[in-house]
């Protein structure tokens, strides 16, 4: 499969959701999350990701072109979700699905599949601290994520100190301009 980083696959540009309620992670961001999570699990081959807060869809889909057996990406705005499956389809990725619904719903019900080995959020950055820890709680307790999954966060570098909720394990953080990216693993 191909890379999508640089916002292009074999000349083609993907597609973006129009307006400001979306904020693409940056070419830069993307690639330097894609080296971290490399890096720290070797490969993606044969990895379940999920990326909750999908936006654009752009990190989802590059998992999937790094060859994650199947993603998932959660995206509430239907105009957006329907994006994302029309850039999957024009890059002929398949085992990507696309679910359109609120995250803070969506991870209160009890996944019918396996649970994920990667998790990616990156929620609006107006978002409160409350909402996207009850979100990863109950990512954890739902059986969302695998024993060990490693979870990445994006927020904005100005936003305080990220504090992982009981049953996570900080990792690491990386500045990248005015994104900030936290990882940790589910303990």
């Amino acid at each position: 499969m191909t890379r999508i980083i640089g916002g292009s696959v074999g000349g083609r540009r993907l597609k973006t959701p129009a307006g400001v309620g979306t904020r693409p992670t940056s070419d830069r961001v993307r690639e330097a999350l894609f080296s971290a999570l490399e890096s720290e699990l070797g490969t993606l081959v044969g990895r379940l990701f999920v990326d909750v807060y999908a936006g654009s869809g752009a990190i989802g889909l590059e998992a999937r072109s790094r060859r994650a057996t199947t993603v998932t990406l959660v995206e509430s705005d239907r105009a957006a979700a329907a994006l994302i499956r029309a850039n999957a389809s024009t890059l002929g990725l398949d085992r990507v699905q696309v679910v359109t619904a609120k995250a803070e719903r969506w991870v209160a019900r009890r996944p019918q599949g396996d649970a994920f080995d990667v998790a990616f959020l990156d929620p609006p950055y107006s978002m409160p601290v409350d909402t996207l820890t009850e979100v990863l709680v109950l990512l954890a307790q739902k059986g969302w994520l695998a024993p060990d999954a490693i979870v990445v966060l994006e927020r904005a570098r100005r936003d305080p100190e990220w504090l992982w909720p009981v049953g996570f394990e900080g990792l690491r953080s990386r500045r990248y301009g005015e994104t900030m990216l936290w990882y940790g693993r589910r303990s």
